[in-house]
């Protein structure tokens, strides 16, 4: 049975057991669609990467949570790159090093910060895909779908899907109390409204950050199998910025999000937007990933 290499790693934090944890499967273009779901189960978290050669690119990634395939994920190409550079299949030069990462729905541009004296580890920077404005949906609908009420909402804030390469649910709420009082949602009602919408999860998120350092702060939900919440999620980081830029909402293209620190994993992205409000770009969000635990699967 051939046994393949796999690594435990915390993305989007410089220290072990903070940010949000991801299992890489490297080596894993002889698997097959039904082996990485079974394996995603199996590791339990929130997104499980499987990371091949590829002739788009130099290498290929395809993320699975434990219930379904995502396009796109933040926080396991994170860690994919760090498995890349920490096993050497990724050389990194003192200047850094940049490579077409192929995806689900085709390649993206990966820029790779190598160490200094004032970072001493690694920086992966994602392109994701130019944001995608969706379906605007009902607050008096889906607020309470989250243990919310329109009121606990930003005024006049529209709630609406957002994609940069994984629709999400943008939910924009008034403060951290707010924040707080939300709730992994009631699974039948959540699962027949996401049924007839356009997006993969939630997102619900405020201004001000959970340290002096961030600009937002947001909590990320899922239903069974999946985890009911996610640590760091960089895929909808990258949505959050486009509603928030988009809408006149932040100041500067560039800020902190902060995330996962009232569920013991705090977790930074650095976000970058390019692009005048009405028509972004792309959006580049970034952090570091730390190796947790190295082995062999076997199957």
């Amino acid at each position: 049975m051939p046994t393949l290499p796999f690594l435990l790693i915390d993305a989007f934090t410089p220290t072990a057991l903070g940010g949000n944890p991801c299992a890489v499967v490297l080596d894993a273009a002889g698997l097959t669609d039904a082996q990485m779901q079974a394996l995603a189960r199996e590791f339990n978290q929130s997104e499980t990467a499987f990371v091949s050669g590829s002739a788009e690119a130099g290498f290929g990634v395809r993320f699975f949570t434990p219930a379904e395939e995502l396009p796109l994920a933040g926080h396991p190409t994170i860690a994919s790159i760090t498995a890349l550079l920490h096993t050497g299949r990724l050389p990194l030069p003192a200047t850094g090093t940049s490579l077409s990462l192929a995806l689900l729905e085709g390649p993206i541009q990966i820029d790779v910060v190598a160490p200094s004296a004032d970072n001493p580890q690694a920086q992966v920077l994602m392109t994701q895909r130019p944001p995608v404005f969706g379906q605007v949906h009902d607050p008096a609908v889906v607020a309470p779908l989250f243990g919310l009420t329109p009121e606990d909402l930003v005024p006049s804030a529209v709630v609406q899907t957002v994609s940069t390469g994984t629709p999400q649910l943008m939910l924009f709420v008034r403060s951290h109390e707010a924040l707080r009082r939300a709730a992994p949602p009631e699974p039948a009602a959540y699962n027949r409204y996401r049924a007839g919408s356009d997006f993969f999860s939630p997102h619900v998120f405020c201004l001000g950050g959970a340290t002096p350092t961030g600009q937002t702060f947001a909590r990320h939900f899922g239903t069974p199998p999946d985890i009911l919440e996610d640590p760091v999620t960089g895929s909808a980081t990258g949505g959050m910025a486009a509603y928030l830029w988009h809408y006149g909402y932040l100041e500067q293209p560039r800020f902190v999000a902060e995330q996962g620190h009232w569920l013991g994993r705090p977790g930074q992205v650095n976000v970058q937007i390019s692009g005048p409000r009405h028509a972004i770009e792309v959006v580049q969000i970034g952090g570091s990933g730390v190796v947790v635990v190295e082995g062999g699967l076997t199957i």
